[in-house]
């Protein structure tokens, strides 16, 4: 299977640059998300290693070989839309057999390849039935399918998932991510849902503004965010972002003290941002935790959790906490209680993760 080597990338339109200078080097077999709010350059990224966009300036490799300069139909890449792309007045097997018999793969291997993947995907009882026929769940799979027939060395996705209703989308993500799991083929895949980028990613590259904020398995981006963009963007909902003072022995954020552990004095005064995610906040005290007093606004029922809508030192604080069967116990919630070990600071300055104990 192939790599993807992208080196100083640039993707200017005219004065405008969109992507600026990006590096990334996906393994062999490995399925690598790029996430990040609209506009920030990964579709366009995307685009650039499938052929569809020109390079401005730097290399990207495919197998170990520049394709700057190699058309589209020659990068041996499959590429899977958000509009499912299907011919209209096709049936599923000619929808899926298409770009075969424009390469005059020969009849016998098209029939053998269109009756395997049809069986993976769930498709046979479908072949005979046109797109307008078909549920949205069911065209995505035919868009797979067709690319999957082709044994590409690389599988590009663009948002596939985004036209689909909620139950829909979780549903075939766990397809896609069964079927890479089968076809072991180099995936790409691009996506605004960052519950997208957590489930399906061996790693993630977080996106901004054209630039690549930070890379790394889901756990690493979730428990240790490079700066407050990615601490922010990741997760739901995403991590409390509250300004402070470093203190000896932790933090103040206005008239309350955390208390951090291997904080000493000697970076007292550094203003700092200092982020809590809402899973780790607890309604009681444990070890190493201290005290906050909030302000309930609102308790947002979600099953067997719950969502507490407060403020706190005149800010926002949302805490994530099950429900036991029981919301009203959550109406009266004034004080919570934050861990110290999984408190993250950032520089007030830069938004650039610190560590507090080493003042880096």
């Amino acid at each position: 299977m192939a790599g993807v080597s992208i080196g100083g990338v640039f993707k200017r339109y005219g004065a405008l640059q969109v992507v600026h200078g990006i590096d990334l080097n996906v393994a062999a077999k490995e399925f690598v998300v790029l996430v990040g709010p609209s506009g920030c350059g990964k579709s366009t990224t995307l685009r650039m290693i499938a052929g569809l966009e020109e390079v401005s300036e730097g290399t990207i490799l495919i197998d170990d070989r520049v394709v700057n300069r190699v058309a589209p139909k020659d990068r041996d890449v499959a590429m899977v839309f958000q509009n499912y792309a299907l011919y209209p007045h096709l049936n599923v097997a000619d929808n899926m057999a298409f770009g075969l018999r424009i390469r005059r793969t020969p009849k016998p291997d098209i029939e053998r390849m269109i009756s395997e993947t049809a069986a993976i995907l769930g498709l046979t009882e479908y072949l005979d039935r046109r797109p307008a026929d078909l549920s949205g769940g069911q065209r995505q799979r035919v868009a797979m399918g067709r690319a999957i027939v082709r044994h590409p060395k690389v599988f590009l996705f663009d948002e596939p998932l985004s036209n689909l209703d909620a139950k829909l989308r979780t549903q075939m993500r766990a397809e896609i991510k069964r079927l890479h799991n089968r076809l072991g083929v180099t995936s790409i895949y691009v996506t605004h849902d960052q519950v997208e980028a957590m489930t399906l990613a061996d790693r993630i590259v977080v996106m901004n503004d054209g630039a690549i904020e930070q890379v790394g398995t889901p756990m690493e981006l979730f428990n240790n965010p490079a700066n407050t963009f990615v601490a922010g963007f990741l997760g739901s909902p995403p991590m409390n972002q509250m300004r402070g003072t470093l203190i000896d022995g932790g933090v103040q954020i206005g008239g309350a003290q955390l208390r951090l552990p291997g904080v000493n004095g000697s970076g007292a005064g550094r203003d700092v941002i200092v982020g809590i995610r809402p899973e780790h906040i607890a309604l009681t005290s444990g070890p190493d935790t201290s005290p906050l007093d909030v302000a309930l606004d609102l308790v947002e029922p979600l099953g067997s959790e719950a969502l507490l809508h407060a403020t706190f030192a005149d800010e926002p604080f949302v805490i994530k906490t099950e429900t036991l069967g029981d919301i009203q116990a959550l109406s009266g919630v004034d004080k919570v209680h934050v861990p110290g070990g999984l408190v993250k600071v950032f520089d007030a300055a830069t938004g650039r993760a610190i560590d507090v104990a080493g003042q880096t």
